[in-house]
């Protein structure tokens, strides 16, 4: 998935733009584009923040005045294809300059949060939100497709087991969607479908959690730093770290490591919001 934040332009001169990969783009303020199929009839459109359009592939358009901000992001072929069961070849999308879907809003401001942060989430996160973006798509955009079958069980035991031991193998790697799907044979999206039956969670959701697990345990050791348990456990840094397990245990890691040597020196049980864990958003 490529990520580009356009900003606006004072070039009125019509120039012609042409993307071969399947792309589109959400506005992020209000504002205006010029464009048309030739370059002697262009049409202002007018938009608000997290309107929508989807470039027409291969044609392209002819663009004038571009005066709004916003994200223009290209979806790869094979989530479009993993979306879209029985298709092969490329996924036709119809072109719109103008449109609304709340839900693939949603997905690309997940995207635009993780961009401002400098994407320390990893692949996974990426290849997640890339999936559902493609499933957005294809259900709502496509010319011809077969669509998304629903599959009512879910990963057998086996698959379930291989997945478990390479995560716990690999959780300090930045490891990806698609490298999940292989271990156990099967395309991204029918995996991520089949693995959300099986545990209730997406497939970052639960690597996030098992490597939060992970740094709590850590975390118990008497010279335990902070720095090398987030590294340890995948996060790219020590402050994407904290801010992760802050949101789901409720204390900083450094907090949750004063109230162990805290809880030892008196004899207490350890006690703290951390029991429960919030699963966090996709």
């Amino acid at each position: 998935m490529k990520v580009e934040l356009v900003q606006p332009e004072s070039v009125t001169e019509p120039r012609h733009w042409v993307r071969h990969d399947q792309a589109f783009a959400m506005m992020l303020r209000p504002g205006s584009i010029e464009w048309g199929s030739n370059r002697s009839s262009l049409e202002t459109f007018k938009y608000r923040a997290g309107d929508l359009a989807l470039c027409d592939r291969h044609v392209g358009e002819w663009v004038g005045l571009m005066n709004v901000r916003h994200l223009q992001i290209g979806i790869s072929d094979a989530a479009l294809l993993a979306s879209s069961d029985g298709a092969y070849g490329e996924v036709e999308l119809r072109a719109s300059r103008k449109f609304a879907d709340r839900r693939l809003s949603a997905i690309v401001a997940a995207v635009e949060a993780e961009m401002v942060a400098g994407f320390p989430s990893g692949r996974l996160f990426m290849d997640s939100v890339e999936q559902a973006m493609a499933v957005a798509l294809v259900n709502g955009h496509a010319v011809r497709h077969r669509p998304v079958q629903i599959y009512r069980g879910g990963l057998g035991s086996a698959r379930l087991r291989r997945i478990k031991e390479l995560v716990h193998a690999k959780i300090e790697d930045d490891f990806s969607l698609d490298d999940m799907a292989q271990s156990v044979g099967l395309s991204t999206a029918h995996f991520a479908r089949l693995f959300r039956k099986s545990m209730g969670e997406t497939p970052h959701q639960f690597v996030l959690r098992q490597r939060l697990e992970r740094a709590k345990a850590m975390l118990r050791a008497p010279d335990a730093r902070v720095l090398d348990v987030a590294l340890a456990c995948g996060f790219k840094t020590q402050q994407h770290f904290a801010q992760v397990f802050r949101g789901v245990w409720g204390v900083s890691p450094t907090e949750y490591r004063q109230a162990l040597v805290g809880s030892e020196a008196t004899g207490a049980p350890e006690a703290h919001s951390g029991d429960r864990y919030a699963t966090p958003g996709d």
